[in-house]
């Protein structure tokens, strides 16, 4: 199919997928693909779950849009679920991930205001990804993004990640300091994870200052590190958070999750979306997590995260280009030795699906629903494809 009327933002791999079964997909030759990226953590369910399928047909043949003008039962059904499960107040509906984290941005600048901090600012943390509109973008710790775009959004103080002695420094010396928004891990940024306590010192900072504490949880939320939620591995809590990705299996949907004072800063006008939080969306929001839910989806993710990072260092022991194997649940990255940006295509060859992040990282993100054996077949291709790669760089 020709592609000379799509504008040439994306490098599109030579391949074109016509359908998915479970974690599963084909292409229009026919191939078969082991899919574990699922949708860059979107199809934590998988590709056609049955299930789900149903409901959004089901839904589609009553009502799939009526506007924000009106009540939305599915829409105040899914915002109870989520505030129930995340321990929030309230819920605003976006279409993305860069949506909810958009709103987060309006909300803090909203609450400095009402604080009376004329230049409210945020602080951020280097090689995050915060999505790539113009002010996500100008959160975003990563030039590459940004390049081009300039002049960016003001309001931002950047501060290395998992580095507690600038965050006192920010403190210290960052009177207009109004919230703080962090990746719980860091996912394009190649699987970073924090320090135990990194979060915990963020929230007593926040505590100290009257700061927000705002966790964007676009990948990490809805299951895909064995909780829930990222943040719920530790005791805190935050005042905001930002899902989207995975709460509709592949349709577009966001949410920004608020509480306490924080979840009374939006008033009528302040902020809106015109497809945000549709029928649709929602009673698909809300058959994923009942499927999580009734498939035990969460432990599930824990043990095959766990299974599959042992087996990697197992079987890549004596493999000196690897640097790292990491992650948390279902959310694992190989940091190699040396740029391996070249595996992306070699990996499609073999019939699997990853991405490479910060050229060096190899990131997995498996469906939630993934079985044991297809959890093998993924390092078994895996591990042939680095240590291939490892005798080519050797020779």
């Amino acid at each position: 199919m020709s592609s000379d009327y799509l504008m040439s933002n994306y490098a599109r791999l030579p391949v074109t997928m016509t359908r998915g079964d479970g974690v599963w997909l084909w292409d229009t030759d026919g191939k078969q693909y082991l899919d574990a990226l699922s949708g860059i953590g979107v199809c934590a369910l998988g590709h056609a779950h049955p299930e789900l399928a149903a409901a959004i047909a089901d839904q589609a043949k009553t009502l799939i849009h009526c506007s924000n003008l009106y009540a939305i039962d599915q829409q105040q059904s899914l915002a109870r679920r989520l505030c129930q499960l995340a321990a929030m107040d309230k819920v605003f509906f976006a279409n993305s991930g860069a949506e909810s984290i958009e709103a987060a941005i309006k909300l803090a600048r909203m609450y400095g205001h009402g604080q009376g901090k004329q230049q409210p600012a945020i602080i951020v943390a280097e090689n995050s990804f915060h999505g790539r509109t113009l002010a996500t973008l100008s959160a975003t710790g990563n030039r590459k993004v940004q390049a081009g775009f300039e002049p960016l959004v003001q309001g931002f103080i950047r501060v290395p990640f998992n580095d507690v002695e600038a965050l006192h420094a920010v403190a210290a010396n960052s009177p207009d300091a109004v919230a703080v928004l962090v990746e719980p891990i860091q996912g394009e940024g190649g699987i970073n994870l924090p320090d135990d306590g990194y979060l915990q010192t963020i929230r007593e900072l926040c505590d100290q200052r009257g700061w927000l504490m705002m966790l964007d949880e676009v990948q990490t939320g809805i299951g895909r590190t064995g909780e829930w939620f990222a943040f719920q591995h530790t005791r805190i809590k935050p005042d905001v958070i930002c899902i989207a990705k995975a709460l509709g299996n592949g349709l577009p949907i966001g949410a920004c999750l608020a509480r306490g004072s924080a979840a009374e800063v939006f008033q009528a006008g302040s902020h809106g979306s015109t497809f945000g939080g549709n029928p649709l969306v929602c009673r698909a929001g809300l058959t994923v997590l009942d499927i999580i839910e009734q498939q035990q989806l969460l432990k599930r993710a824990g043990i095959t995260g766990e299974s599959i990072r042992a087996d990697l260092k197992k079987q890549l022991s004596d493999c000196a280009i690897v640097a790292d194997i990491r992650g948390q649940g279902l959310m694992i990255g190989i940091e190699l030795h040396q740029d391996c940006t070249e595996l992306l295509a070699q990996a499609l060859d073999n019939g699997l699906l990853i991405s490479i992040q910060a050229g060096r990282v190899i990131r997995l993100l498996p469906p939630l629903t993934i079985s044991d054996e297809e959890a093998r077949l993924i390092v078994e291709r895996l591990v042939m494809l680095i240590k291939d790669f490892a005798g080519r760089q050797a020779a």
